[in-house]
């Protein structure tokens, strides 16, 4: 039996902590309500400290908290002096080569750079004294679902690694290098050329809005629920504006996804506020189909199933339904219609 990884204890700013081994400095302080700026971290991820800006002091030394992990009896400083200077320097430096149109941004509620410069108290004057870049790199809008804004992106990567690490795909990663570097596909060619699936697992991850969904709409409330596209199970999150569904995020506390969705679990909700959807049973009268309550066309169908068995029923189960569902469609069609016809739609 494996046993459970032991209790570290340290000290962060004077306070004593405690932190699961192997765990890191900078998750060891978050969870512990001590706020360490980071613009490359992502919970998902696997840790590379590209960005400086989570830089801690240990020992008079100054390491990545993303990538130094807790031992007994560490002294950790968060916001002495030196590093505080050491943040700040970096963040006008990513502010500099950043498009700061934050009011026409998809992430401008939520932008990890706003947030942080604010922590840091970047004042505008600070950043006259540096050489803004002027990329003027031409946006990617070829995906129908997301477009990629180069001039706002600041290299952390975390698209890269999630591509990588968590989608399998590999489709994005850092062109050229020194100061012409930039994220891109194989090729730099256009998203909707590359190998990118449209899951979205990147734009999801962006900091800044870098990438970011065509149509971003705000939700009012959410509502969790089920992803219907397939049998698996993947739990979603629908915001909904009114009575429309405007967004879906994945649940991350869903054993079967963890919060990945695929690219019609993200994007593809269009169809329930979709003007042909049918909302009420059909039934064929005179040549017509006209609408029908549940009642009654759930006694039609009972009806005609009682008066066919053998090999004049057949079946077709359906991807969208739940493994459980499809087990009883073939339950039901060899137990009692007593045929083995039974197919799957996504055989066809």
């Amino acid at each position: 039996m494996s046993q459970e990884p032991k209790e570290i204890r340290l000290t962060i700013d004077g306070q004593e902590v405690t932190a699961r081994e192997g765990t890191s400095v900078l998750d060891a302080a978050m969870a512990n309500d001590i706020y360490i700026p980071h613009q490359c971290h992502h919970p998902d991820l696997k840790p590379v400290g590209a960005c400086r800006l989570c830089g801690v002091e240990i020992d008079g030394r100054m390491v990545t908290s993303c990538t130094t992990v807790v031992q007994e009896g560490l002294d950790v400083k968060t916001n002495s002096q030196k590093i505080h200077q050491a943040r700040k320097t970096a963040m006008e430096l990513l502010i500099a080569d950043h498009h700061m149109d934050c009011l026409a941004c998809a992430a401008a509620n939520d932008c990890a750079l706003l947030k942080d410069s604010a922590y840091l108290g970047i004042e505008p004057e600070q950043l006259q004294r540096l050489r803004p870049s002027n990329k003027g790199l031409p946006i990617d809008t070829s995906n129908p679902f997301f477009q990629f804004d180069p001039n706002k992106c600041i290299i952390c990567g975390i698209c890269v690694r999630t591509c990588d690490e968590i989608v399998g795909r590999g489709t994005l990663a850092f062109i050229d290098r020194g100061f012409d570097t930039v994220i891109g596909t194989f090729g730099n060619k256009s998203f909707i050329e590359s190998t990118c699936e449209s899951c979205g697992e990147c734009v999801v991850r962006c900091p800044v809005g870098a990438l970011a969904p065509k149509r971003p709409k705000f939700a009012a409330r959410e509502v969790q629920t089920t992803c219907v596209y397939c049998g698996v199970g993947c739990g979603i999150y629908l915001g909904v504006s009114g009575d429309k569904v405007v967004d879906v995020r994945g649940d991350r506390e869903r054993p079967t996804n963890e919060g990945s969705l695929c690219v019609k679990g993200r994007y593809g909700f269009n169809f329930i506020n979709h003007s042909d959807r049918l909302t009420k049973p059909l039934i064929k009268q005179n040549g017509e189909f006209v609408e029908a309550e549940w009642e009654e066309a759930l006694e039609l169908v009972a009806s005609k199933f009682a008066e066919t068995k053998g090999d004049e029923f057949a079946a077709l189960a359906s991807a969208k339904c739940t493994n459980e569902e499809n087990y009883l469609i073939q339950k039901f069609t060899r137990a009692v219609m007593a045929t083995n016809t039974v197919d799957h739609c996504a055989r066809l």
